[in-house]
């Protein structure tokens, strides 16, 4: 008989159930990975205008590029921009002498001559009287700089272990003998000092053909800024704020040079009485100095400090004169200014530390010494351009 031949089962595949037993197990290990890594955040809100945010976007970036720009161009024009606004600033402190002198009719460019003059014989003054110490200091240099040698053995141990440090160090990170760290004094520390020192004729021309013509014609200044403006409400808020700007300046700045002409007397009395050389000298400088904060304090300490290790035999006699104008720093800046000036004209210190810093890197230490007045400048336009209203809470 012949074979009979059995009918072949052919089992189809049932691919749709396959796809979609696929997609529950990716679902479920992509649900398994959210609950995972899933951040915690309520209440989310969709935006109803994606567009506002690009708005916002592009006016931050134009508002950015707008100030980068205008660093740049302080930065640029630091040798014209430094006089001019360091006039300006000394104008608005002498400018209540001229209003008072045109109420008695003296003529105002009479007045501006007198200031612009006593002005400049003050600052040859104390140029003249500082000149003599600073010359006969920089001929005794290498006096100086073995005076101090012998004086700072102290710290030979910590410095030689420091020093062994970096040429370990230096070895190490270049394959080879350290190199040996030579300091000029002459180019390092002397040209700065003479280049800050002695400016540019042409920035000192600047500075008082400045000073004079905005002393001789405050007034019309005044009233040309404010005509600039056509609406009466902004002719009134752009009067206000250079009303408040002259106010705050010349209180602010009055106040101060007392209080540093008070301290200049006093580190002279410290100076003439503790025996180190040229007294008046030392009063200047303090004088001087402490009109930028926290810096010029600091720089008259180390300066005392070191010449007190040059003029005394001792190390704890040389501290005495740095320790006493401490004390009388500290109790300056801590006691006297604050309560002399009041709350009305109190900043951040953080704001004051800031200001010094920018200023200092972008127009040197003239610019540190303008930083707290640019910065009351800044504060009282903000305060008038967006003024801030006290909440009044219901009783």
């Amino acid at each position: 008989m012949a074979a009979t031949k059995m009918p072949q089962m052919r089992y189809k595949t049932d691919e749709p159930a396959i796809r979609l037993a696929r997609g529950v197990l990716m679902n479920a290990e992509e649900a398994a990975w959210k609950r995972k890594f899933r951040l915690d955040i309520r209440d989310a809100n969709p935006l109803a205008t994606p567009h506002a945010v690009w708005r916002g976007a592009s006016q931050t970036a134009t508002v950015g590029m707008f100030v980068i720009f205008l660093v740049a161009a302080l930065y640029l024009a630091r040798t014209i921009l430094l006089p001019i606004t360091l006039a300006i600033v000394i104008g608005t402190v002498l400018s209540p002498v001229t209003k008072a002198a045109s109420r008695i009719k003296i003529p105002a460019p009479l007045t501006a001559a007198l200031l612009v003059l006593g002005f400049f014989g003050l600052v040859s003054l104390g140029i003249v009287m500082s000149a003599d110490p600073v010359r006969e200091w920089i001929g005794k240099a290498p006096e100086i700089g073995a005076a101090l040698k012998q004086k700072l053995q102290v710290f030979d141990a910590p410095l030689a272990a420091l020093n062994e440090i970096r040429q370990t160090l230096t070895a190490f990170t270049r394959g080879g003998s350290p190199e040996v760290i030579t300091v000029d004094v002459r180019s390092g520390v002397l040209e700065p000092m003479v280049s800050v020192l002695s400016p540019a004729i042409g920035q000192l021309l600047i500075f008082f053909g400045t000073l004079f013509f905005y002393l001789a014609g405050h007034n019309s200044i005044q009233h040309y800024l404010v005509a600039v403006f056509r609406h009466r409400d902004a002719k009134l808020r752009a009067f206000r704020t250079i009303r408040d700007l002259e106010h705050n300046l010349a209180k602010y700045l009055g106040i101060v040079t007392v209080i540093n002409f008070c301290i200049g007397i006093i580190v002279a009395i410290i100076a003439l009485v503790v025996g180190l050389p040229a007294p008046i000298a030392w009063g200047v400088l303090a004088f001087v100095l402490n009109y930028v904060p926290y810096i010029g304090p600091g720089a008259t300490l180390l300066t005392l400090f070191g010449v007190g290790l040059i003029s005394f035999p001792s190390l704890s006699y040389a501290l005495i004169a740095p320790a006493c104008f401490l004390c009388v720093s500290t109790l300056e800046g801590q006691i006297v200014t604050p309560s002399v000036i009041g709350r009305t004209l109190t900043v951040n210190p953080l704001m004051v530390f800031l200001a010094i810093a920018f200023w200092a890197w972008l127009w040197g230490p003239f610019g540190a010494l303008l930083a707290n007045p640019l910065l009351i400048v800044s504060m009282v336009i903000l305060e008038h351009v967006f003024p801030k209203h006290e909440v009044t809470l219901p009783e």
